[in-house]
């Protein structure tokens, strides 16, 4: 985190688990305006290092929510899933520049990196957007009850382990192999674990998009 970010008391106005034990979505006020992409610091305890948290709500909206992985050796995870409304959390003011516009492009993520695009979607950002999300589970489509009636086949799934009705079978990294066309003119936005994020990056590169038309988000 960038040291001459401030940190804040904010009030958690709600806590509740998206898939049982494995991913969290934690909800406080906003009293900072923000762009769809940024992200803000976070942590429950001044004595614990604060983490760098994507923003998953719309700009317009009057809370700010993040997603997270909840991970049980995780000191910060295990305590912030624990976490009641009206509890006491630290959090600086959003900051980033992993900002999208309104031209085409394809937002790309695995897993909980879907934070970004969630708030640029909530943040109505989402025309002439291709939303490709990647994950294990068939449970791992967050916020895809909202993606499917407004995006429609402009919203793939990708699914590595299980089978579902709509649902590419494989990973994005192989559904991106197999488009015979990509854009060269589109942005691709990239957002996940930074073996995600350097895969798919060499898969663009291979199919024709230059490299700075590629711009991406890496979770740690």
């Amino acid at each position: 985190m960038p040291d001459n970010k401030k940190l804040y008391q904010k009030k958690i106005l709600s806590v509740k688990q998206i898939v049982n034990n494995k991913v969290c979505q934690v909800s406080f006020s906003r009293n900072k305006s923000f762009k769809a992409g940024q992200v803000v610091a976070l942590t429950t305890d001044l004595k614990i290092p604060p983490r760098l948290y994507s923003i998953a709500s719309g700009r317009n909206e009057d809370e700010i929510r993040i997603i997270f992985d909840l991970i049980p050796e995780g000191i910060l995870t295990s305590q912030l899933s624990k976490c009641k409304k009206g509890d006491l959390v630290y959090v600086s003011d959003p900051f980033g520049k992993f900002i999208c516009d309104d031209s085409p492009a394809y937002w790309i993520a695995s897993g909980t990196g879907i934070a970004p695009f969630a708030s640029m979607f909530f943040s109505g950002l989402h025309k002439n957007k291709i939303l490709i999300h990647g994950g294990r589970k068939l449970d791992s489509f967050y916020y895809e009850n909202n993606f499917i009636p407004a995006l429609g086949k402009n919203y793939i799934r990708c699914c590595s382990q299980e089978k579902g009705d709509g649902i590419f079978e494989g990973r994005l990294t192989k559904y991106l192999q197999d488009c015979d066309n990509l854009p060269s003119d589109y942005k691709y936005y990239l957002c996940g674990s930074a073996e995600m994020v350097v895969e798919t990056r060499d898969v663009l590169i291979s199919k024709g998009v230059p490299f700075d038309k590629i711009i991406a988000e890496i979770y740690f």
